[in-house]
């Protein structure tokens, strides 16, 4: 089976998860060759598992014209089962395609559809955004199929590594620093926590913004601005629980990844963690903006280990039973084998 993909994105959860689903459709012997951006971090991670070609596919460029060109010729010549597309940018690179299925994964709400014009079935990681597109008047094939993280345990970070003393109640976030991701409302709940430890990975255009709340309320000495980590995974095994206080997130890849570390976990009530999490059983979900609903929880978790420990294996059961490597490649080659119905 041979699969193209076309992503344009640079680095966050929906790069995570491209990274993942395409180490396993290598390790299940499909051929893949990946269009991506130049100079990707995460490039060598891909590299074993798919032919690569790098562009920056922008307007004002010679590859925004020559690209599709080449695509197209590399389409007829390959015949590839399935040619997937990332997002709108990746989506607007589809050729016309009739030897096999074209498809849009879609990891949030898109404002219209005219990027999807070749796109026979949109793949989305919620029911939501599913339903989203369906009502901004998409007809051809819908699928849901959500994402998956890696799921062994890995050994914590040293919390001296981090000036971090061994006893100190940590509590971690990460993703890029842009203003929806809610860190400021994260910053300003940890105020109300004495001696927590705040731990942040991730980078973006509101680190500086971040930086000066942290200042203003205090916290220079116990907030730790982690940066871009290419495996956050050690730091989130360290942490004592995880936070995602995000305004709107179509899914919450961070959060499959504590689970996976088996961390107790707190989201706001936004789109995807309010379709995957049980308030109370696998999680606690909080009012989204609400530094006091955050403040309160934070300070329950740290407070009652029996609740941490139980919120923590029902999360990592969660992921085990809903979010496998197994079940979520499958659903995608059951899909790369389809043929459209209304063509």
């Amino acid at each position: 089976m041979k699969v193209f993909h076309f992503h344009f994105g640079k680095d966050g959860g929906a790069e995570t998860f491209f990274v993942h689903l395409i180490g396993a459709l290598g390790r299940r012997e499909v051929e893949q060759l990946a269009v991506i951006r130049k100079q990707r971090a995460w490039r060598t991670k891909i590299a074993p598992y798919a032919e690569i070609i790098e562009s920056n596919f922008r307007n004002l460029s010679i590859d925004r014209l020559a690209l599709p060109l080449k695509v197209r010729a590399l389409a007829r010549e390959h015949q590839p089962e399935a040619i997937m597309s990332w997002a709108t940018r990746g989506s607007r690179l589809m050729p016309p395609y009739r030897a096999g299925i074209t498809l849009s994964r879609l990891g949030d709400y898109p404002t219209h559809l005219g990027y999807f014009r070749n796109t026979d079935v949109l793949i989305c990681n919620t029911p939501g955004i599913a339903d989203h597109v369906r009502r901004i008047g998409w007809t051809r094939g819908v699928e849901v199929i959500s994402n998956f993280t890696a799921t062994e345990p890995v050994p914590p970070a040293a919390r001296t590594d981090l000036n971090t003393p061994a006893d100190a109640p940590v509590v971690m976030a990460m993703g890029r620093f842009v203003k929806r991701k809610g860190l400021n409302i994260l910053i300003e709940a940890a105020a109300l926590v004495p001696d927590i430890y705040l731990w942040i990975a991730g980078d973006g255009e509101e680190l500086p913004a971040l930086e000066a709340l942290v200042a203003e309320r205090g916290l220079a000495h116990r907030t730790r601005f982690l940066g871009w980590r290419q495996d956050t995974r050690p730091f989130v095994a360290a942490a004592d629980l995880f936070v995602m206080p995000s305004f709107h997130e179509p899914l919450g890849n961070v959060i499959l990844e504590a689970w996976a570390q088996k961390r107790p976990v707190i989201s706001t009530r936004s789109e995807g963690p309010s379709w995957f999490m049980t308030d109370e059983e696998n999680g606690l979900l909080v009012p989204i903006a609400d530094k006091d609903a955050l403040a309160g929880a934070i300070s329950r978790l740290l407070t009652d280990a029996s609740l941490r420990r139980g919120i923590a294996e029902a999360g990592h059961k969660a992921l085990i039973d809903r979010f496998s490597e197994e079940a979520v490649a499958g659903a995608y080659l059951d899909l790369f084998k389809r043929r459209p119905a209304w063509r």
